[in-house]
């Protein structure tokens, strides 16, 4: 699985951190890290929220969010390189200064990395997985890889077949598996508009696709 790097730009705004953490829920979705959603949506409110309430309503941030090794790296980017993020023992009666002790108590590691021009303030996650553009244990993966290594196997020449299907000739694959499917239900009768609606639905109810907080 390709996981590229991503980065949006925005301006810090309370406003703007429910939109934030929808793309990051979507984003990661479909790289797959569906356990790690919940404690990334976290750090990214409180990382965007310190700068609103240490650095300005307003000033212009950039979110980057990127694979860091097995783990997800968060950064929230901005321009002061005054104002650093500290780590302090509030009480739990605060009103104030507990935003990096809940990333410090999510995340696996974070920090702070000054440059010439900005401050970038990272936390990354553990994911659970083995190598980087790998994914989980996932009985459905399995079961969607042994099915496209069937239709690689009828496509490919012989002196090519037992060999693993390379991204491009599993996506390739997958296209075709949908597409007979979609033939299936026509022959016999069926909507097949109607079952890709309603396998959308059931993708997007099980792996948390919807649109949420």
């Amino acid at each position: 699985m390709s996981r590229k790097p991503w980065d949006v730009a925005f301006a810090a705004e309370p406003e703007e951190v429910g939109a934030l953490r929808r793309i990051l829920r979507l984003r990661l979705g479909l790289w797959g890290l569906h356990d790690v959603v919940d404690s990334a949506q976290l750090c990214v409110s409180e990382l965007v929220a310190n700068v609103i309430n240490h650095v300005g309503r307003g000033t212009p941030s950039t979110l980057a969010v990127s694979m860091s090794g097995t783990h997800l790296r968060i950064e929230v980017r901005d321009p002061d390189t005054r104002a650093l993020p500290t780590l302090l023992d509030a009480g739990a009666e605060a009103e104030s200064g507990r935003g990096v002790a809940l990333v410090d108590a999510v995340a696996d590691r974070w920090g702070v990395q000054l440059l010439a021009d900005q401050k970038v303030t990272w936390c990354e996650l553990a994911t659970g997985l083995t190598t980087p553009s790998g994914h989980r244990e996932d009985p459905r993966v399995t079961r969607a890889e042994a099915l496209l290594g069937l239709y690689g196997e009828a496509k490919a020449p012989p002196a090519a077949r037992g060999s693993r299907l390379n991204a491009v000739a599993a996506e390739e694959a997958a296209i075709e598996v949908i597409a007979d499917i979609l033939y299936w239900f026509r022959a016999h009768g069926r909507d097949a508009d109607d079952a890709l609606d309603r396998a959308q639905m059931h993708f997007e109810a099980e792996s948390g696709l919807a649109t949420s907080g």
